[in-house]
Order: C-alpha cells, then structure tokens, then sequence
C-alpha cells in the first residue's frame, strides 16, 4: 500500500504547481492500478481545508468541488481509508518523543506510524518523513 499525504493531493489538482504534472500522473495511475492506495482521513481533510481557503490560493475550490474529489478518489477501486489500528498510539510515540516532532510535524508522524503500520509507503513531496524511517515515494522520481 502507498499512504498519500495531503501535499500530493493537492498539487495534483493546483496546475499552478511545478510539481502538477508529477503529482497528477501518479495519482491517476496509481488509482487506475491494482496496489491500494491509502487516502487516510487526515489527508483528504487537509485536501478539503487548504485547497478552499482563499488565503493560499488565489482561485481555491469551492467546497463542493473539493469534496466532489475526495469522493471520486474514494470510488476508485484502489483507493482505501486506513485507520489506525490498536499499535499506533505506540508506534506514534516512538516516533515523536525521541525526536521532539511538534506541531505541523505531528501531521507527519500520525501518516508514518500508518506506514509502519501498514507496511507502506509514504507518498510526498515533504523531505521531513526521512526522520521517520519510513519508505518514501516521490512521485515523479525515478
């Protein structure tokens, strides 16, 4: 399984982003294939929150659009909701306590202690799941 956080989600969408065509490719194959593909809660609500808010985006989403993705996401045969199963309030102290992650990084660790829970990958633009320890794809490198 591939774990998908927020920040592909949406620069798949942002065809402003440099990372559009990258993210965007490997969305629609990923959920045209046959490996799950993890859209935990978290990141399709951190989807939903950024991509309608107009301080980031000068055009955002409107709410029924942004949902009306996360819903076709979701229909796809591929796509999955994991949740955190009985081990990841352990698995996420272990990684946030030793290394002191706070705030904004939180986020992070919840998507890698599913990855370890899950046996997954994480796919991301965001360098800061290297402290984790978790394998990381991203999507337009080889």
């Amino acid at each position: 399984m591939k774990i998908v956080d927020t920040n592909v989600l949406l620069y798949a969408v942002n065809a402003g982003s440099a990372p559009h065509s990258a993210c965007r490719a490997w969305l629609i194959d990923a959920l045209e294939g046959a490996e799950g593909v993890g859209l935990p809660w978290v990141s399709l609500l951190g989807f939903i929150r950024i991509s309608t808010n107009p301080r980031i985006f000068e055009h955002p989403l409107t709410s029924a659009q942004a949902t009306d993705l996360v819903q076709a996401w979701l229909a796809q045969p591929s796509a999955l909701t994991p949740e955190p199963t009985p081990r990841h309030a352990s698995i996420l102290a272990g990684l946030v306590a030793p290394s002191g992650v706070a705030g904004n990084l939180t986020t992070d660790a919840h998507l890698a202690a599913l990855a370890l829970e899950y046996d997954a990958e994480v796919v991301t633009m965001d360098r800061d799941f290297e402290r984790f320890g978790v394998r990381v794809v991203v999507p337009g490198r080889l």
